[in-house]
């Protein structure tokens, strides 16, 4: 039989677990909210004392399938990485106005763009662009072959658009390789930049 005692320090033990499991099941959803909060309302926050730029975003149309340039004035950051994910943020704002020509939910999906230099002996050198997009962009997306590439196409033609660095682009989800966006375009392979480029001007199309 257990002693008395033993069976009062078992429970205090287990009671002790327990109350230890639920404050760091609090802290991590605690934790998670706060990553959140910040990946939905930091990229639409203009720095503070930053001067504006003229920027241009590549705004898809889905009446026609074309992709629209537009100039905005806009408050960058300072660094590239951020100035990156702070224009891919703008841009899908614009889809989730009322009236938006390629309406999308979610008015900030982009949780993050890596930069990295090309290896060297790459055809025309340049930047690889990671951008990390955030699962609540593509719950919110509408599903379709010719929407979903023009998401994406909007996407990379504002990147080169505003950093012609920018020689390539992949797509993660959460951080993670995704097949598609909202089940059609391709997600696993790197884009050319340069294929989402506006024409020049005068250009005819062949």
């Amino acid at each position: 039989m257990i002693p008395r005692y033993q069976r009062v320090l078992l429970g205090l033990l287990l009671l002790v677990s327990a109350v230890m499991a639920i404050v760091l099941i609090r802290m991590r959803e605690r934790a998670a909210d706060k990553l959140q909060a910040a990946a939905n309302t930091a990229p639409l926050t203009p720095p503070d004392a930053m001067p504006t730029s003229e920027v241009t975003l590549m705004l898809a149309n889905d009446t026609d399938g074309s992709l629209v340039s537009a100039g905005r004035r806009l408050a960058l950051p300072t660094e590239a990485h951020a100035r990156a994910r702070y224009l891919l943020n703008q841009l899908l704002a614009e889809y989730a106005k009322t009236g938006s020509a390629h309406p999308i939910a979610a008015n900030a999906g982009v949780d993050d763009v890596f930069l990295m230099a090309l290896p060297a002996g790459t055809a025309g050198g340049g930047v690889l662009a990671v951008v990390n997009l955030s699962s609540g962009l593509l719950q919110a997306h509408p599903s379709g072959i010719e929407t979903e590439t023009m998401t994406l196409l909007s996407l990379i033609g504002t990147l080169h658009a505003n950093m012609p660095e920018v020689a390539q682009v992949r797509f993660l989800v959460d951080g993670a390789p995704r097949d598609t966006l909202a089940g059609h375009a391709d997600l696993t392979r790197t884009y050319l930049a340069s294929s989402a480029a506006p024409p020049p001007p005068g250009a005819e199309e062949k």
